[in-house]
């Protein structure tokens, strides 16, 4: 049976970022893994959805491709994963790992601490073809 409980979440993320090859696992080093059931209200508001299930993981901070030694960032960068929706779309899929949905969600997150946008990631990423 699948462990779905936020430490087996945290460690299959942990697992794909452990894979991540140089330069990326470097910079990948100094941004906190958050794992939580659901997105908060707050934060779905200021995205613009309604749906919490529409949300399945978050970055927040300033990309690498934006930061500056001049200008520091107050709070340290932050993936969020949001284990409910995961799990609802792992269900719905029924086709895919929990670990291999995991592993997508946490890898599209720490892309955009990279500064990559979602454009940029839907070129090399056919997750859903």
């Amino acid at each position: 049976m699948t462990r779905t409980d936020a430490a087996a979440f945290h460690a299959m993320a942990q697992a794909a970022i452990y894979a991540f090859p140089e330069p990326f696992a470097k910079a990948a080093a100094g941004v906190l893994l958050r794992v939580e059931d659901w997105p908060d209200d707050a934060v779905l508001r200021e995205l613009g959805m309604d749906d919490p299930l529409e949300l399945t993981g978050m970055y927040d901070g300033i990309p690498m491709t934006e930061k500056s030694l001049a200008d520091p960032a107050p709070y340290p960068d932050t993936v969020w994963l949001f284990r409910k929706p995961i799990l609802a779309e792992w269900r719905d899929r029924g086709d895919v790992e929990l670990f291999d949905l995991v592993a997508h969600v946490t890898v599209h997150e720490f892309a955009h601490h990279f500064g990559w946008s979602d454009d940029d990631i839907a070129t090399i990423d056919r997750w859903w073809e």
